[in-house]
């Protein structure tokens, strides 16, 4: 036993810094702008809104509103991708002891109802979320991702309008619901077992990526695990799009902003790479929004996320830790997605929403790279400028 004790030392101290301390932003921004290229090297882009619509749909279609049979959610893409963050978080904050279902009080309840309608509805005109419709639509070189990005910041500066009024006039939770909320500690503390849980779910999913595997589904396997990999890093890292949106206007903290710009920046590079060579597609994920459907579903889409305390991947991620308002937030989001996206289609809006831009076909492949790099660079600048004046702070 002494003999092992230096290596059993070293592996509680591997453990202590993978999972009792958070990650700084910055490698969370590297590590997912990383993960960007790798997932779109593999398979295809990272995205959010088409895996939580396919569940909805799948629920209408359960209840008899859908007539159309929808993809199988555990052999479509999107939907596994969704379903491995969400555990990928889950097992990560099983492994830093921090799951723990967290019921919110009523208004915060409300607020994860009414922000998850609004994401939804953003969502469905954007053509997706802070993900699908800024993130990996910028990286991929489509125009589409600026005016998304437009729109998130003008709706993350309504939405916090919205708290500040929120804190000015309506009453804070009551002091009794903190009290009846807590439970008298269990005679076992379930928290000495979580890491061997989540060490037990990682486990389980490399194992169903290799059944996928044996199945002809290899790439199906390949993305649950990408989208794992997504949640425990943003799960460590605490990367939440919402507060690179709102934390400038209200606290001027950049710390994440400045992460998002990073993971940009290397995302862009990697995948520009990846379609000038010709592995992927030149035209992938090259969004037909641009124009007012980014545009409008960016501010409605960025209240909504203000509001309910979680993005599309955020919400996700906080689902895995157990935060019951973000379920709701999720329920809502997914529904409303649905229900708008079939009407968009069926009136024929979706089709005015906006065009597909690539921007290499109007700037060429060094232009583009440097206009996306460019335009980062300046967000960046801005964000460290205000961090350190409050220029457009507005505060709580």
């Amino acid at each position: 036993m002494a003999i092992n004790a230096p290596l059993i030392n070293e592996l509680k101290g591997g453990y202590n810094v993978l999972f009792q301390k958070r990650w700084p932003p910055l490698v969370g921004g590297l590590l997912i702008g990383l993960l960007a290229i790798l997932i779109e090297a593999w398979s295809r882009p990272w995205g959010i809104v088409a895996g939580i619509r396919n569940w909805a749909d799948w629920l209408f279609y359960g209840v008899g509103l859908y007539a159309q049979k929808p993809d199988n959610p555990f052999l479509f893409s999107p939907s596994m991708m969704d379903l491995g963050l969400i555990l990928g978080s889950f097992a990560s904050a099983l492994l830093a002891k921090e799951f723990a279902f967290r019921r919110p009080p009523k208004l915060e309840a409300y607020k994860g109802l009414f922000g998850g309608l609004f994401m939804g509805v953003g969502s469905s005109l954007a053509l997706g979320c802070n993900v699908g419709a800024f993130y990996s639509p910028l990286v991929n070189l489509s125009a589409s991702g600026f005016s998304m990005m437009i729109g998130l910041i003008f709706g993350a500066y309504l939405g916090l309008r919205y708290i500040l009024w929120e804190v000015e006039n309506l009453p804070s939770p009551s002091p009794a619901f903190a009290a009846t909320s807590q439970k008298q500690a269990p005679s076992f503390d379930w928290k000495r077992a979580h890491p061997y849980l989540g060490a037990l779910v990682l486990v389980g999913l490399v194992f169903a990526a290799h059944f996928y595997g044996k199945s002809s589904y290899a790439e199906v396997g390949g993305l649950l695990l990408f989208g794992a990999a997504f949640g425990v890093v943003i799960q460590r890292c605490r990367f939440c799009f919402v507060r690179a949106f709102r934390d400038p206007f209200m606290t001027g903290e950049a710390e994440i902003g400045k992460a998002v710009v990073i993971s940009l920046i290397v995302a862009v590079i990697g995948i520009a790479v990846l379609k000038a060579n010709g592995f992927r597609r030149e035209t992938m994920y090259v969004v037909p929004s641009f124009g007012w459907g980014s545009l409008v579903g960016g501010v409605i889409f960025g209240i909504g996320m203000v509001v309910a305390g979680g993005c599309g991947s955020g919400t996700l991620w906080r689902v895995g830790e157990g935060n019951l308002k973000l379920w709701i937030a999720l329920f809502a989001f997914a529904a409303s997605n649905s229900l708008m996206t079939g009407w968009l289609e069926s009136s024929g809006i979706r089709q005015t929403l906006g065009k597909a831009v690539f921007l290499p076909y109007y700037f060429g492949w060094e232009g583009a790279i440097l206009l996306v790099v460019g335009v980062s660079l300046i967000w960046y600048l801005v964000l460290a400028w205000n961090e350190q004046t409050n220029k457009f702070t507005v505060g709580l």
